[in-house]
């Protein structure tokens, strides 16, 4: 995609990007209650981005591969595998000196069990471990329990462990073009851990002919020497761990409704995501409360509509101001019929964009400076089409 501003005489900025991807799978039974799987996916991503003076350009290629063994029993059902992941980027040299070009494998083990121990009661436990070139042995269990109160109500409690291998491609980087930015570091690197909890009930019932289903989940993550820019000299920036934190915390609520051809969706998220570098601040981006509204109409085989409506709260943004909150709406209509379909949709039909109630850089036309994009920039989209099937 290109952006080309004033005649090509201002700032301008060109995106070129090639993708290519590849899965397959294979399965064999092994019993009556047991199978052996083996699946592989390849992606090659190919990026190109020039703005004035400078420009990125690097191949991406990453694979995985992975063999498991899953056996079905009355009482449990495990999973034993393994699997190597590869990630590699190749930089071509343009306008950096230090090229940014790594190259990385992980080796994994892991085996995961789901075991009835009554009608009441799911115990689902799980360990996995990995080694990374360069970045060391990771560790990473899980546990979750599920209790069946009653027929119509169900809660379940989880948490584990998890990672994230350093790389250059963070929002913060993305956000300057990786401009100035210099390589990590690997010998003074580690893995970002996070460590996460949460808990759901879940309620259904109807009344009279009204269907009527409940969800509400608490949560909590926390993340451990998250990767942050900080000042390198000269001009540059560079990524290194933190020494502190940031986590999130908060609760979902989703509700649903159905009467005849109706299905209603309403849902709300609480959100308080805080960094805990030097003082505690609020997390940019991040919005604290969002509402999700669907409403649907749907004749099976025959004829669907659907209205929805979304709203985001105001959010911190990384220059130290507050963006605007706003709602996104859509409509969409599809009329089926036994081999084709025929469908529109209306997104974004209230025009919703940033640049209406935000400005999205500052400065002057050849030498913006881009501010935080917490909002849509493409406005009113409508688009449509058919859908066949053989």
């Amino acid at each position: 995609m290109d952006y080309i501003q004033n005649g090509g005489t201002g700032f301008f900025e060109k995106n070129n990007t090639d993708r290519v991807t590849a899965q397959f799978g294979i399965a064999h039974k092994t019993g009556d209650h047991a199978t052996l799987q083996l699946k592989n996916s390849y992606s090659r991503f190919n990026r190109l981005i020039a703005v004035p003076a400078y420009s990125f350009d690097g191949l991406q290629q990453s694979s995985f591969s992975e063999l498991t063994w899953n056996r079905s029993g009355e009482k449990a059902d495990w999973v034993v595998g393994a699997n190597v992941w590869t990630e590699a980027l190749k930089e071509n040299s343009q306008s950096v000196s230090l090229l940014r070009s790594y190259d990385f494998n992980t080796y994994g083990l892991f085996i995961q069990n789901a075991w009835t121990v009554s009608e009441a009661f799911v115990l689902e436990t799980g360990l996995r471990g990995d080694y990374v070139t360069d970045y060391g042995f990771e560790l990473l269990p899980r546990l979750s329990a599920m209790f069946k109160i009653s027929p119509k109500l169900t809660t379940r409690l989880g948490g584990g462990y998890g990672y994230k291998t350093p790389t250059i491609f963070t929002e913060e980087a993305e956000r300057r073009q990786f401009q100035h930015l210099l390589p990590i570091e690997i010998n003074r690197s580690k893995n970002e851990r996070s460590t996460g909890g949460n808990w759901d009930i879940n309620y259904r019932t109807n009344i009279g002919e009204v269907g009527f289903s409940f969800n509400h989940l608490f949560f909590y993550t926390k993340l451990n020497r998250p990767l942050v820019l900080s000042d390198a000299g000269s001009g540059n920036v560079q990524l290194t761990n933190s020494t502190g934190y940031l986590d999130t915390k908060g609760m979902e609520t989703n509700l649903r409704l159905t009467y005849a051809d109706f299905k209603l969706f309403l849902g709300y998220t609480y959100t308080d995501a805080n960094t805990y570098f030097k003082d505690k601040e609020w997390l940019p981006l991040t919005a604290r409360h969002r509402l999700n509204n669907v409403l649907m109409y749907e004749i099976e085989e025959k004829l669907k509509l659907g209205l929805e409506a979304y709203y985001y709260s105001p959010q911190k943004l990384n220059d130290g101001a507050q963006g605007k909150s706003y709602w996104i709406t859509g409509f969409m209509a599809e009329k089926l019929w036994e081999k084709f379909s025929v469908f529109i949709n209306f997104e974004n039909f209230s025009n919703t964009r940033q640049t209406r109630f935000d400005s999205i850089y500052t400065g002057t036309i050849d030498n913006p400076v881009f501010r935080d994009i917490y909002a849509p920039v493409d406005g009113f989209v409508v688009n449509g089409g058919i859908k066949i099937r053989l």
